[in-house]
């Protein structure tokens, strides 16, 4: 794996005016009604940008939703236009640096909520379960241990924050009063199938999917359309199925390693964040790369 120094951290085009920088992607503005989005291999944990980037990150972050947004088409349109870089950017410096990072997009009005599916008992959510018996106000069954699988998976919606602040867990009654009751179960329904979808067809090549966030939002004629990111170790908990083990916290593919990494430093999870090892920088890329292979090109 490449060493960090071959990392994208900013995407810094001159062709097209920057519109947005996230805690991960960069968004340019094409026209009134496309964007480009760039996803870099930043990568933020407690919610704040580390300094040091995940090397090749951001393509495994593109070539995984751009293969789940496919997959997931017969439940739900997504924001993807499928043009070609080459119909917008003309540099060629621009273009090798773009290449298998960045998508043309429509313009879309997005949602206020994340939308969050937990089939498993785990981070925020177990410890929502030791304190109340149950996750985000949905009462669960005594007894269960962490990691375990739920008994059906439970839609858990949360505050979109702005960079720097924290996502809320909020009730469906909360984001019922946000977006309106057909939204949210639409919403909700939605989620549920992809992630049930995905669920069995992950499993099959040993990784198991613990929990995933989705970002929605509407066109112009209010219809419903995924967009951002899908089931990529950014948005999931990916587990790999040989080692998953009730009771403890499994080891795994996504950025788990890293926020383990800075649990044990003396760190208030506020800005600035602390400088990444680099053994843990190419453990993380190689964790990346590894759920990358597993789910698409998994030969049985």
């Amino acid at each position: 794996m490449n060493t960090s120094q071959d990392a994208l951290y900013k995407a810094d085009l001159s062709s097209l005016p920057l519109l947005y920088s996230g805690k991960v992607r960069d968004i340019y503005e094409i026209d009134a009604e496309h964007m480009l989005i760039v996803t870099t291999d930043r990568l933020s944990a407690f919610d704040v940008i580390l300094p040091d980037p995940i090397p090749g990150k951001g393509m495994v972050l593109t070539t995984l939703s751009n293969f789940w947004f496919a997959r997931m088409t017969n439940i739900v349109p997504n924001h993807l236009t499928g043009r070609s870089l080459t119909d917008i950017i003309f540099d060629l410096r621009e273009l090798r640096m773009l290449e298998g990072r960045a998508v043309i997009v429509r313009k879309l009005k997005p949602l206020p909520v994340e939308a969050i599916v937990r089939g498993y008992i785990i981070g925020s959510g177990w410890k929502d379960y030791l304190k109340s018996g149950g996750i985000c106000g949905i009462n669960l069954p005594a007894g269960l241990k962490q990691a375990e699988k739920l008994p059906q998976p439970i839609f858990t919606p949360s505050t979109k924050a702005d960079i720097g602040d924290h996502d809320i867990n909020i009730g469906f009654d909360d984001m019922v009063q946000k977006i309106g009751k057909e939204l949210a179960e639409q919403i909700r329904d939605i989620s549920l199938k992809i992630y049930q979808d995905a669920v069995v067809y992950a499993i099959d090549r040993g990784i198991i999917i613990a929990d995933t966030k989705f970002e929605f939002a509407t066109d112009e004629e209010g219809n419903l359309v995924l967009i951002d990111e899908i089931l990529t170790p950014d948005s999931s908990r990916f587990w790999p199925v040989d080692s998953y083990q009730v009771g403890t916290s499994p080891p795994s593919f996504d950025k788990q390693y890293v926020r383990d990494y800075l649990e044990t430093l003396d760190w208030d999870k506020t800005p600035p964040a602390p400088r990444l090892p680099e053994e843990i920088i190419k453990n993380t890329a190689a964790k990346y790369l590894e759920a990358q292979e597993r789910l698409i090109k998994y030969r049985s």
